[in-house]
């Protein structure tokens, strides 16, 4: 399909009352670091790129400017739930004295994407009314009868002795992975989690094999407990890479200090083939020929859980470092910054959540591909979504219409000129389709992918930490053989 692009205006909406495996050094230290060490921030490399004001002509209607920060977060207001540093004290007291909740890496993930706004209006996790519109309808109404688009429960498990600890008390304090006190949920509303509900009308399925529900959903508690959220401090992970956990302030400040007029947002949690980076470059060019003078990338790897076989987010952000050092993408026009979420895998449903996360951010373009947010089916040798789906949900759901949806054209391999290209299905048996699986297993393996498919210094990141697995495994077995 040819790169479509939906332009729309509409109207504000009002808000709702309601063991990472370690780097080796990059030397270029112009965007990314090892995780040894505490970067700096990746925009503060990036010269600012100045344009004048001008309107830009709409597409057979009149014209118009679009300014990224001007992009209505969902709600009209962004969502920061951090208590000032002033009062954290006294909070921190309350909380201590308050029953508690333990929070798992993902409980707190998610306290992160809450407290920082990318679920705006969401002001903490959800209680039942919340949650049956978003499980049910994919969507909030808010008070002035607009919705927002909110297509995953966001909420929080409780099991029965903690549930009884809590008692009748209306507040309880949070408690991180690490044992430190890391919010207050206030006025909460406890109520039943029905787990076979939940999995399927998010997946679709119940069938075993689906990661977080595995992971996350199966061994949490039996019950749900939702409330205001107050975070006490803001979310560091320590690891080398808080400096690109750019929050949804803090992307859109960038965008205007860059003079933005179109910023479009690339999700990802593969590492950055040339097929990818050929879709991106397109974009932007395709935007520049309908009169924008100065759009910027927002490319957004994922951060959160993500399934056992995929590859490390520190691997990741090493390999898309070398995609810009090596000049595939371009530094001056791109921002690399990580998306705190936890991956779902639940294609047409999760989709719309990270189109929902990027407005909030302050992009007003988002690029949808195959089979976005999907997987393969975990019982039968077929993908669990429809690869066509993802694209034409986003164009209908609701809450998502002030956002503009670029569908992306299919690239693959190809052989014809040892590169990555625009798939021509006139000459089908020219091209080859290298999928992620693909990708890895040519990884695990040593083997080197097609020349042309990424560059060499992003491949040997992927090459390298393959090696240092196949390492652990050998040194691991050694010793139980001992």
């Amino acid at each position: 399909m040819s790169l479509t692009i939906k332009l729309q205006l509409h109207s504000h909406l009002n808000i709702n009352n309601k063991t990472n495996h370690a780097n080796k050094l990059i030397k270029n230290n112009t965007l990314f670091y090892n995780t040894k060490f505490l970067p700096k921030p990746i925009f503060h490399n990036n010269p600012i790129i100045i344009t004048k004001s001008k309107k830009v002509k709409r597409r057979m209607q009149e014209s118009f400017m679009i300014k990224s920060s001007l992009i209505e977060p969902d709600g009209g207001v962004l969502v920061d739930l951090v208590v000032p540093e002033n009062e954290r004290d006294s909070k921190v007291v309350e909380a201590k004295s308050l029953p508690n909740v333990k929070l798992t890496k993902v409980d707190y993930e998610w306290v992160h994407v809450i407290c920082e706004g990318w679920a705006s209006p969401l002001k903490g996790f959800m209680r039942e009314n919340e949650y049956l519109q978003s499980l049910h309808f994919n969507s909030f109404r808010l008070n002035d009868g607009s919705f927002v688009n909110m297509s995953l429960p966001i909420v929080l498990a409780i099991d029965d002795e903690t549930k009884g600890r809590i008692g009748s008390s209306s507040n309880v304090g949070l408690i991180g992975p690490d044992g430190d006190c890391v919010a207050i949920l206030r006025s909460i509303e406890i109520y039943k989690h029905n787990k076979e509900e939940r999995i399927a009308r998010t997946w679709g399925t119940t069938a075993p094999g689906l990661p977080y529900v595995e992971e996350v959903i199966a061994p949490s508690g039996n019950w749900l407990i939702g409330g205001d959220l107050e975070v006490l401090k803001p979310i560091k992970y320590n690891d080398g890479l808080d400096n690109y956990r750019l929050s949804p302030k803090q992307l859109r400040e960038e965008f205007d200090r860059r003079k933005a007029d179109a910023v479009f947002a690339f999700q990802l949690r593969n590492p950055v083939h040339n097929g990818h980076a050929l879709l991106m470059n397109d974009t932007r060019q395709r935007l520049l020929d309908m009169g924008y003078k100065n759009p910027i990338l927002l490319l957004h790897p994922l951060g959160g859980f993500t399934k056992v076989d995929d590859v490390p987010l520190d691997v990741r952000m090493e390999q898309h470092s070398k995609v810009l050092e090596d000049g595939v993408l371009d530094p001056e026009t791109t921002i690399v910054a990580i998306f705190p979420s936890p991956m779902h895998y639940a294609g047409p449903t999760e989709v719309q959540w990270h189109a929902k996360a990027r407005i909030n951010a302050g992009a007003n373009f988002y690029i949808v591909g195959r089979d976005p947010a999907g997987m393969g089916h975990p019982t039968e040798k077929r993908d669990l979504y429809d690869p066509d789906h993802g694209k034409k949900v986003l164009s209908m759901a609701p809450g998502l219409e002030k956002l503009n949806i670029l569908p992306f054209r299919v690239a693959a391999y190809d052989t014809k000129v040892s590169k990555m290209a625009f798939f021509d299905p006139s000459r089908s048996k020219d091209f080859l389709f290298i999928s992620g699986t693909k990708m890895r297993s040519y990884a695990k393996s040593g083997e080197n992918p097609p020349e042309g498919f990424m560059c060499p210094s992003g491949w040997k990141v992927l090459v390298n930490y393959y090696e240092s697995l196949q390492t652990e495994e050998a040194s691991q077995q050694a010793v139980l053989s001992a």
